[in-house]
């Protein structure tokens, strides 16, 4: 096989990264992280509304300053062998477009207007909506929510569309169609001009859009009327090929490949949210659940199609033939806070910090000490945490603090912090945070099992499952089962190299891709015996508190 690299773009939530990729061993002979700046100010967010939106700049800005950076960390000889880039993003993170596909918030006279922006997979503003898609579907003769769980969700594309289109007349006026960010990334890279041309993922399709093939595509206009007639129309501006993320959207512009350093052969692959390259990345197995685990979590499951054909699971993100792995089932569920929960805590608890450095923001001296201390939060809150003796009686929490995701999407539903008393500190309250995290990763494996997916282990991918031995090793007593945590510390950058590699035909498939480019396991968590009992009995408690809250919110 002749040398060759690729580029994977991984958009998160705080930051974008680029890797640069060897194809015959995957390693990184490149990195980049790009913080979205206007997304690190505050800007066009209200946490307390539920309102989180990002602007198209930070993602075009993002491309350009990484993908640069791994070209001259690289070198010219790398760089001439480039011969792919696939991208990765969030989702759903959807974005109003023109007929040219150019987003709303780059036109004149709506730069500053958040429902022109990105819409980000957090953004819980379409409660209303998701809940009329699922009461109107009741009625429905097809059961459109069937490939999704069921039940649809604020977190995703028809919602917040809705919600938007309500909102805004502006947005009403100039609007043409919506496309998610890994669809849209692609499609600027290879010099889309027009949506007619752009060619969406059955990645976010699928899980996030309602396309399925047992209705040859996304629901009829009349479906999307019925439930507001603000909607009409949109569906048809969608009618682009659906394609594997293995495929391509054709190759890189002259634009593109001049202002980045590349060759202008270099393909431009298909896109997929993060956690379908990510599990990829991570060398999923059929059966395991792949976690990737940070701000939130995105559980992964492949299936192949023969033994899960007949299974419809309720209550996750979305089953869809070829979403992660071209021939076979991907299933989808996951949190809507993991890292967040944490995160939130440590807010909490640095307010006075906060207030300090605000009042001294002259004493640079003092601004820098404070900073410092703030950043040993959480690692001395876990310290700590891993000290205390668990029983029966001591503080628990349920994790909601973001909503739930699966099991049974309700983004209504808030955090709980319970059994507390006089004697409760910050350190048993973050323990009762994580142990509420590690059980909602429970109650998604067994779904799974109930609905007749068996479940073999999990796989840990990202930040929290390589820095946190307390989190995992609390996650595998509490699921019971080995965890075993991947050693790419950019699993979804690295999947999305995988997906470009076998776009630009390196690959005859994924799986080779997988094989050459993985880069294997750091440890395996197995359960503590002595404690699998006790978490069995908090995790009963858990549930049965979850039910009465969730029934009772």
């Amino acid at each position: 096989m002749k040398m060759a690299y690729t580029i994977g773009l991984d958009f998160g939530s705080d930051s974008v990264r680029a890797i640069i990729a060897n194809t015959s061993n995957g390693d990184e002979v490149a990195a980049s992280v790009f913080y979205y700046p206007r997304w690190a100010e505050g800007k066009y967010c209200d946490a307390e509304a539920s309102r989180f939106r990002q602007h198209p700049l930070d993602f075009i800005e993002g491309i350009e300053a990484t993908i640069k950076d791994c070209v001259t960390q690289a070198g010219a000889e790398v760089v001439s062998q480039v011969v792919g880039i696939s991208v990765d993003s969030t989702g759903s993170t959807p974005i109003l477009v023109d007929e040219n596909g150019t987003p709303l918030s780059l036109l004149e006279g709506m730069e500053e207007n958040p429902n022109a922006m990105f819409v980000l997979w957090k953004d819980h503003t379409s409660i209303k909506e998701a809940e009329e898609f699922n009461e109107k579907t009741k009625n429905s003769s097809t059961n459109y929510l069937k490939y999704v769980g069921g039940i649809y969700s604020s977190e995703w594309f028809w919602a917040k569309l809705l919600h938007v289109l309500r909102e805004d007349e502006a947005v009403r006026t100039k609007a043409h169609s919506i496309v998610e960010n890994c669809d849209w990334v692609p499609f600027i890279l290879a010099g889309g001009t027009s949506m007619a041309d752009l060619k969406r993922g059955v990645c976010s399709a699928g899980h996030k859009g309602l396309w399925a093939q047992e209705w040859s595509g996304f629901p009829p206009n009349d479906y999307f009327v019925s439930i507001d007639p603000l909607l009409d129309g949109y569906v048809e501006t969608l009618k682009n090929p659906i394609l594997a993320a293995d495929k391509s959207v054709g190759t890189i512009s002259k634009e593109w490949a001049d202002k980045l350093g590349l060759p202008e052969t270099v393909v431009i692959g298909i896109g997929a949210f993060d956690c379908h390259m990510g599990a990829v990345g991570g060398q999923i197995e059929p059966f395991y659940v792949s976690k990737v685990i940070g701000t939130s979590t995105c559980d992964i499951v492949v299936a192949p199609y023969e033994a899960c054909k007949h299974i419809v699971v309720e209550g996750i993100c979305g089953q869809v033939d070829g979403s992660v792995i071209p021939g076979m089932i991907g299933m989808e569920a996951g949190q809507s806070a993991f890292g967040d929960a944490y995160a939130w805590f440590a807010k909490i608890i640095s307010w006075p910090i906060d207030q300090l450095i605000k009042e001294n923001a002259d004493n640079k001296d003092l601004v820098d000490l404070l900073k410092k201390k703030k950043s040993f939060l959480i690692p001395e809150l876990t310290k700590a945490a891993e000290k205390i003796i668990v029983t029966e009686k001591t503080e628990s929490a349920i994790d909601w603090f973001n909503g739930r995701r699966t099991p049974d999407a309700n983004q209504t539903l808030k955090g709980v912090i319970a059994g507390l008393n006089l004697g409760t500190d910050a350190p048993r309250i973050f323990r009762a945070i994580v142990e509420a995290t590690c059980f909602g990763a429970r109650a998604i494996v067994e779904r799974f099992i109930e609905q007749g997916v068996p479940i073999k282990g999990i796989i840990g991918l990202g930040g929290i499952a390589q820095k946190s031995p307390f989190v995992m090793q609390t996650m595998a007593d509490v699921i019971n089962m080995p965890i075993k945590v991947h050693k790419s510390e950019q699993t979804c950058a690295l999947g999305a190299a995988m997906f470009a590699a076998t776009a630009a035909g390196i690959f005859q498939n994924v799986n080779e891709a997988m094989d050459a480019m993985g880069t294997g396991f750091l440890k395996t968590y197995e359960p503590n015996t002595d404690k699998v009992s006790l978490f069995e009995k908090r995790y009963q408690a858990y549930k049965k508190a979850a039910d009465f809250y969730s029934q009772n919110a």
